[in-house]
Order: structure tokens, then C-alpha cells, then sequence
């Protein structure tokens, strides 16, 4: 069994309130989940407007599968114009 597992900062820029931003969080969550299979969560700077930071873990059988899922994710997120990424970190376990 392979588990992948990244984290990534959002940056978040014209956001007036929390609510705006959980929409944002909220919507990128779902399309992740649905769209890649993944298991995703925000996990940290909550109370922040300005960034959040997503939480993702994907399970495999083969290394590879499990890092093109990642891949696909980054990319996905790099092309949504609503945040900028800021720090990724990415681990592999098996």
C-alpha cells in the first residue's frame, strides 16, 4: 500500500470575511474530492481571511498512480484563478 499525502497554502487576495473565503475553500474541496478521488480537507489557518491550507491524502498500490493523482491536483489547482499557491509539502509512505 502507498499513501501520498501534500499539504498546500492558499493565498486568498480581496476576501472581505470568512464566509467568502469557507465559499472559496468549501468549492475547492468539492471539486477535488469528486473530480480526483482524494481524500481533502482545510486544515489549518481557519480563522484567517487571506490564506488557508488544504490537506490531501490519496492511497494506491503503485508509487506512480499515486503521484500523478497528486500532480493532477496541483495542477488543477494552479489554473483555478481564485488563489495563489504558496508553500507544498509532499511526502510518499509505503
Amino acid at each position: 500500500m502507498i499513501v501520498g499525502v501534500m499539504t498546500v497554502q492558499l493565498h486568498l487576495s480581496g476576501i472581505s470575511s470568512l464566509k467568502e473565503k469557507r465559499s472559496i475553500v468549501k468549492s475547492v474541496i468539492s471539486r477535488l474530492r469528486n473530480r480526483y478521488n482524494v481524500s481533502v480537507a482545510e486544515v489549518g489557518h481557519h480563522d484567517s481571511k487571506q490564506s488557508a491550507i488544504i490537506g490531501f491524502s490519496a492511497v494506491a498500490n503503485e508509487t506512480d498512480y499515486v503521484n500523478s493523482r497528486l500532480d493532477e491536483v496541483l495542477t488543477f489547482m494552479h489554473r483555478d484563478g481564485r488563489f495563489y499557491l504558496g508553500q507544498v509539502e509532499r511526502e510518499t509512505f509505503s
